[in-house]
C-alpha cells in the first residue's frame, strides 16, 4: 500500500499530461502564422496570387512565380512554421538560380488560407494546389516537380507516391512525424498515440521517379538520421546531399541550388 501511495500521484499526473497533450495535439504539431503576419509585398519578387479550393471547399491561397523559359514547373510545399510570405528568398533562388516556374501555397490555417490544419487537410490542399498549377502552366499534373521541405516533405512524398511526379525534391524531412516527436518527447508513447502521422517511410517506396534529397548533419529539429533512413527506403534514381554542419532552419547554400538546377535539367522532359 505504501508503494501504491507513493506512485499514485505521479501516475495520475502522467496520465493527465498525456490526455492533455492528446487533446491539443494539433496545436503542438502545427505552427501557422495567419495573415497579416509576414511580408506580403516582398521586394524584387514578381508573383501572381493563386486562389483555389480544396476538395472539401476550403479556400486556399498561394503565390505563383512564373518563368518565361522555365526548365520545369515546381510545386513547393513549405515547412511548418509561418506562412508562404516568409519564403520569398527561396522563391527568388528557385526562379533566378534554378530557372523554374514555382507555386508556393499555404496549407489550411496558414497565411490567407481558410480553415485549420490537419494531416488529411494538408494532403488535400496539396492536390488542389497541383491541379491549379497544372492548369495554369498547361502541363499534366504528373509533369510537375514536387519540392517539400520539413513538414512539406511529408506532403510531397504522399502526393508523389499516390500520383507520381516528374521529380521529387526533399529538404530536411523525416521518416514519420511520430518518429520526430519521440525524439522530443521520449517519455511519452507518441508513436502509438499520435493522430498526425505523415508516414513517409511507408509511402516513399511507391514513388519510382527521380529523387534529390538533402539534410543538414547538425539538424536539431529533425535529426539527420531520419533523412538518411527515408532515403534508404526510396527507389533509384536518387541522390543525397549532406549539408555539413547545417541546422534545420539554416538556408540552403549556393552549391545546393547548383545541384538542384542540374537535377532539374536532367529530368525527363515533360509534354505540354
Amino acid at each position: 500500500m505504501t508503494a501504491f501511495r507513493v506512485f499514485r500521484l505521479p501516475a495520475l499526473a502522467y496520465l493527465v499530461i498525456l490526455l492533455w497533450m492528446l487533446i491539443i495535439e494539433n496545436s503542438l504539431v502545427y505552427f501557422p502564422d495567419r495573415f497579416p503576419e509576414g511580408d506580403w509585398q516582398p521586394w524584387g519578387l514578381q508573383f501572381e496570387d493563386a486562389e483555389f479550393r480544396a476538395a472539401d471547399g476550403t479556400r486556399l491561397h498561394g503565390w505563383h512565380v512564373p518563368h518565361v523559359e522555365a526548365r520545369a514547373v515546381v510545386l513547393y510545399a513549405h515547412g511548418n512554421a509561418g506562412n508562404l510570405s516568409h519564403r520569398a528568398d527561396i522563391l527568388r533562388r528557385l526562379h533566378d538560380d534554378v530557372g523554374v516556374s514555382v507555386l508556393i501555397f499555404d496549407y489550411r490555417g496558414y497565411g490567407k488560407s481558410e480553415g485549420s490544419p490537419t494531416e488529411a487537410g494538408l494532403l488535400d490542399d496539396a492536390r488542389a494546389a497541383r491541379a491549379w498549377l497544372a492548369e495554369r502552366a498547361g502541363v499534366a499534373p504528373g509533369d510537375i516537380v514536387l519540392l517539400g521541405r520539413s513538414l512539406g516533405g511529408g506532403v510531397a512524398v504522399d502526393l508523389a507516391a499516390r500520383d507520381g511526379a516528374r521529380g521529387l525534391v526533399l529538404e530536411s524531412t523525416f521518416t514519420s512525424l511520430p518518429d520526430v516527436a519521440q525524439t522530443h518527447y521520449p517519455w511519452l508513447p507518441v508513436k502509438l498515440l499520435m493522430r498526425n502521422r505523415f508516414d513517409s517511410a511507408a509511402k516513399i517506396g511507391d514513388y519510382h521517379g527521380p529523387l534529390l534529397q538533402s539534410h543538414g548533419t547538425a539538424d536539431r529539429i529533425i535529426p539527420y538520421t531520419f533523412g538518411r533512413a527515408l532515403f534508404e527506403r526510396s527507389n533509384q534514381p536518387k541522390q543525397f546531399i549532406d549539408l555539413s554542419g547545417a541546422d534545420h532552419n539554416d538556408p540552403q547554400p549556393a552549391e545546393y541550388y547548383r545541384t538542384l538546377a542540374a537535377f532539374i535539367e536532367e529530368l525527363p522532359k515533360s509534354e505540354p
